[in-house]
């Protein structure tokens, strides 16, 4: 096992504009204000997961940077893949194949969007531990939390 948990959280498309956009859907946290959160929600434990933050409005960004996760044997991933996570076949394929632990996340609860039927759909939640919905940042955290537990007690 390695010294720390080393955690990879992965950000999609638009999600660099958190806080001003569609607050009243998203909240009005920004992913500035992601690290120390984590921190302040895990406690003792941060002192054993290492965070390494990563956000693109590019899919194939995201697909290199997953790749690379893989390359530096990462101990998991967290994943908020905005809107590819409705429609990116190649991003679940990457999670597929990598095989590292992986918590999906969102801010807002995507099976409550009815305004869009397909904004209730996921590819990527079947090559994933579980799935945090509705919880704004702290989404997040908990899937942090579920990471490092799973690394803490293999």
């Amino acid at each position: 096992m390695n010294a720390k948990c080393r955690i990879v959280v992965v950000n999609g498309p638009n999600l660099g504009h958190l806080g001003v956009r569609q607050p009243e859907i998203y909240g009005s946290q920004t992913l500035d204000d992601l690290p120390l959160l984590l921190r302040q929600m895990l406690g003792q434990a941060s002192e054993e997961v290492e965070l390494d933050f990563f956000q693109s409005n590019s899919e194939g960004a995201l697909i290199d940077r997953l790749e690379r996760a893989w390359r530096e044997s990462a101990d998991g991933i967290v994943i908020n893949a905005g809107a590819y996570t409705h429609t990116s076949l190649a991003l679940a394929d990457a999670l597929a194949w990598i095989g590292i632990a992986c918590v999906e996340v969102h801010l807002s609860n995507i099976w409550a969007r009815t305004e869009d039927p397909v904004r209730q759909k996921s590819h990527l939640g079947k090559n994933c531990l579980g799935v945090i919905a509705g919880f704004g940042l702290s989404s997040y955290a908990l899937a942090v939390a579920a990471l490092w537990r799973r690394w803490k007690t293999p």
